[in-house]
């Protein structure tokens, strides 16, 4: 666990002294670009963080390969795909953010990605219930191929507001390292070291530093690093599903074996909600699934009254909510988490619920003077 936590520790410290630097970057080089429609920023900032995300992670599992600890990860194909994968992510991701691409060529390069790892040892071969295996190396690589896209656009989606997307990220990978670890350890492993673990636990650090800078006012985006994130988190579902032996795992071995597939689910549940619901709203109004616009659930709160930090706050409680119960199950009877989980799912819904009247007539008020403040004269007027 030390070596987890210095990890941790190593990938944050150098997301803080890494972002500042790509933000001068993009401020000296005036690559900071317009104020798009969708955009809830007063004025423009650079979105480039994701450089310094991806920069900060490679290096953490670099680092991690020196340690004789973790060295044996780095034998095989799939830690080395994670690495190349996240780094072939941020570059399409920052292309993206620079120039625009449309979305069918974005979407190839994000498949050409997801393939590529699937080929390196970060494939689903296999589901953990009852031993069921996928027969055919076609379908496994095309479910591979799915869940990595699907998750990484998730995760992509959710990223509208200052602190959203590295909260949502950061919390789902602690709960999916708890998970891992605490399942490893269960199993009776001869090592507690594993590429799932190496992989989240990186994710966290690399969450918890950007935050620094991210969270309302955020002085960065991070542009290209949703994505990465969204990448990193899908290959460790993959890559630990399948290595459960149910058999070793108590009285609660159905319920516990489901987890390598309703983890990395619920983990991204919020964004995975967001993108469903948002696609399906923009196609009954005749617009593409990928057309950018103002529907996604942060929005939907904003217009109910929600502060800003409380949009963001309640988004990252639902995370909470949703991946931490699955992993009490690992080592306590769902009864009893359930009992604990229902409280705090009823606070939940009612603090998503709640309106606050007085933040949205002062929001509307706001923005009315601003309109009044910045139109042109009226003829008569001039007259």
């Amino acid at each position: 666990m030390k070596v987890y936590v210095l990890l941790m520790v190593v990938a944050g410290a150098l997301t803080v002294l890494l972002t500042p630097l790509v933000r001068w970057a993009c401020l000296r080089w005036g690559i900071v670009p317009k104020l798009r429609s969708r955009d809830i920023q007063s004025t423009p900032i650079p979105r480039l963080g994701g450089i310094a995300i991806t920069i900060a992670l490679v290096i953490t599992m670099l680092i991690s390969a020196r340690i004789p600890y973790m060295a044996p990860l780095f034998e095989t194909n799939a830690a080395w795909a994670v690495v190349v994968g996240a780094l072939a992510m941020c570059i399409l991701g920052v292309v993206d953010d620079v120039v625009e691409l449309d979305w069918l060529t974005k979407l190839s390069g994000q498949i050409l990605i997801a393939g590529s790892m699937a080929f390196n040892g970060v494939q689903l071969v296999s589901f953990p219930i009852f031993g069921v295996t996928i027969g055919s190396s076609r379908l496994s690589l095309m479910l591979t191929v799915f869940l990595i896209v699907g998750i990484m656009n998730a995760v992509n989606f959710i990223d509208g507001l200052d602190g959203l997307a590295a909260g949502v990220v950061g919390i789902g990978a602690a709960a999916f390292f708890v998970y891992s670890y605490v399942l490893t350890r269960i199993m009776g492993a001869a090592s507690y070291a594993t590429t799932a673990s190496l992989a989240v636990i990186t994710l966290v650090g690399v969450c918890l530093g950007f935050l620094w800078f991210n969270f309302h006012p955020s002085s960065i985006m991070m542009g290209g690093g949703s994505e990465t994130m969204g990448l990193v988190l899908a290959a460790a579902g993959i890559i630990v599903t399948g290595q459960v032996d149910p058999s070793v795992l108590g009285g609660q071995q159905l319920l516990v074996s489901f987890l390598p597939l309703l983890l990395p689910i619920s983990v991204i549940c919020v964004p995975i909600g967001d993108l469903v619901v948002t696609t399906i709203r923009r196609m009954l109004r005749g617009k593409s699934p990928f057309h950018a616009d103002r529907s996604h659930f942060h929005d939907r709160l904003l217009a109910r009254g929600h502060s800003h930090r409380g949009v963001v706050a309640i988004l990252w409680m639902w995370t909470a909510l949703v991946a931490f119960p699955p992993v009490a199950i690992l080592v306590h009877d769902w009864k009893r988490v359930a009992l604990c989980a229902l409280p705090a799912l009823a606070l939940g819904i009612w603090l998503t619920a709640s309106e606050f009247p007085a933040f949205t007539r002062a929001r509307r008020s706001a923005r009315q003077d601003h309109v009044e403040a910045t139109a042109p004269e009226s003829p008569k007027e001039n007259a």
